[in-house]
């Protein structure tokens, strides 16, 4: 297989090679530390046999490519994208390159179909599928710095090697047992991934959220809405800001002042001084605004309560027919759809 360094590349010519062949397979390499999202660092894009590593982060970060013909293909129904684990690929190339993303094919989630396991990692799939044994060392190098090392283009270079060659495999054992439908099916929820949070709706992931009151839910919409804002503008992670288990004992105590606020753990002077009057008329604006009423409270309150031994006996029915199968239980059915089908039950 050619490799094509981390160099100028014509993406026109390879976008034009890519549609005659109807598909390519793509990969990135990315830097999540130290930011509010990942910095894109790498892309490794493989067309036939060749392969060519763009780099966004050449030239001070200016790039050496053009990414409009590489986004058109991620868009075009007609190209097949395949990739690997490729969620947060998607998600990250979505938010850079302004683009959608249409027919792909992720061989992670293929593999639950085709008997392998739901999560299989990209080095344990090509064993088992194709008998090919990789040696990955650069995982958790600085993809940030420039120049890229000859341990860093070579493990590029592999994660996209041979993802082609284990597409065809999978696809091959899908159509043999009448599923790649079912794969295809399942794979648009990666097509679909995004890294653009609602400012609105991030509360709901704090420590404790479920038991907040309709009044706590407003405090700490604010709050965490807030705190999105400033860490993306800062281009900080949001725990460098207030960290969560902070942000949930905020709703708590409800400080009203900056004095009362700096009683609270986790806020420490420098966060007082810097942040202090923000925090506090975050939780003024939750005060003052209409509580937030969950239409399904009741129905969790059920479903809590459901029996947790027809809850069991579900997820090992699931787990028994997704042996038989050959499928990855967890394609079939999640621990909260099965709740939500043991409240059934007892409605």
């Amino acid at each position: 297989m050619n490799l094509t360094r981390a160099v100028p590349a014509d993406t026109a010519a390879l976008a034009e090679r890519a549609r005659a062949h109807g598909r390519f397979g793509i990969d990135t390499e990315f830097v999540p530390e130290g930011r509010y999202r990942p910095l894109l660092c790498l892309v490794q894009v493989v067309v036939g046999e060749d392969i060519v590593l763009l780099d966004p982060l050449a030239h001070g970060g200016r790039g050496d490519f053009d990414p409009a013909p590489i986004a058109g293909l991620l868009a075009d129904p007609a190209v097949e994208v395949v990739l690997h684990a490729g969620r947060q690929d998607v998600a990250i190339l979505r938010r850079e390159w302004g683009t959608e993303v249409t027919s792909v094919f992720d061989t992670q989630v293929a593999a639950g179909f085709a008997g392998f396991a739901a999560q299989a990692g990209y080095l344990g799939l090509l064993a088992d599928a194709l008998s090919i044994r990789l040696e990955k060392s650069a995982s958790f190098t600085r993809w940030d710095a420039r120049p890229l090392t000859e341990e860093q283009l070579v493990y590029a270079r592999e994660d996209v090697e041979h993802l082609l060659p284990l597409a065809d495999d999978l696809q091959r054992r899908l159509r043999a047992a009448g599923r790649l439908e079912w794969a295809q099916e399942e794979c648009q929820a990666i097509a679909d991934a995004s890294d653009v949070r609602d400012p609105d709706e991030v509360w709901r992931r704090l420590p404790r959220s479920a038991s907040f009151s309709p009044r706590d839910r407003a405090i700490a919409r604010e709050l965490a809405a807030w705190r999105e804002a400033t860490a993306e503008r800062e281009d900080k992670p949001l725990g460098s800001v207030v960290k969560d288990q902070t942000l949930a004992e905020l709703v708590k105590r409800k400080p009203a002042d900056v004095k009362a606020l700096g009683q609270i753990r986790g806020i420490f002077p420098d966060v007082v001084k810097r942040r202090g009057r923000d925090l506090i008329a975050a939780i003024e604006r939750g005060r003052e605004a209409e509580p937030i009423v969950q239409e399904e409270e009741g129905e969790r309150l059920h479903a809590e309560t459901a029996d947790g031994p027809t809850l069991a006996l579900a997820e090992a029915l699931v787990r028994a027919r997704a042996l038989e199968a050959g499928l990855a239980y967890e394609l079939i059915a999640a621990r909260a759809d099965l709740a939500r089908a043991a409240q059934r039950l007892w409605d």
